[in-house]
């Protein structure tokens, strides 16, 4: 583990002095749906995204609150649900409410909405890849993680390329 972290150290202190903070906080990731919240989340240096956990989606709110005591999170992103035709899909109608209590518990807090289309699919081809079990692939909890690392990974190389263009 020691060689994993000097070998990150040593690739941070080699960016450019504009793109090394490293003070950075988080950034925290949700796949929310109507039963359950898959959470990823990037380490300080906003390198690396990880799946955190699965939350109720009545209990997230309170969750995420706990977490920001603990961790500095400096942008949560949360999926935004589309259909093929770029526009909202069916599932919109419960996440907009969300995003709306969540930008009204955390108003200074950045909030970004980001494209989760293919994630839940991706994450189970992944899983498959990884040589899960079935049994384990019907782990719903943990496509809902997955799907979150997906898209926080997806959203990381939106920002990197957004920095570089």
């Amino acid at each position: 583990m020691r060689g994993i972290t000097m070998a990150l150290t040593e690739k941070i202190v080699n960016l450019p002095l504009n793109l090394r903070n490293l003070n950075m906080g988080r950034i925290l990731a949700i796949d929310y749906g109507q039963k359950r919240s898959g959470i990823a989340v990037t380490d300080p240096s906003q390198l690396i995204a990880n799946g955190l956990e699965t939350v109720a989606s009545k209990d997230l709110l309170s969750y995420i609150q706990s977490y920001m005591l603990k961790e500095q999170v400096d942008c949560i992103v949360v999926g935004e649900p589309k259909d093929m035709q770029n526009t909202a899909s069916d599932a919109s109608r419960f996440v907009d409410p969300f995003v709306r209590r969540l930008k009204a518990l955390f108003p200074e807090q950045q909030i970004e909405r980001y494209d989760e289309r293919f994630t839940s699919k991706m994450a189970f081809q992944s899983m498959i890849d990884a040589g899960l079990s079935k049994k384990k692939r019907q782990n719903k909890a943990l496509i809902d993680t997955i799907s979150a690392t997906i898209m926080l990974q997806s959203y990381m190389e939106f920002i990197k390329n957004k920095k570089f263009n």
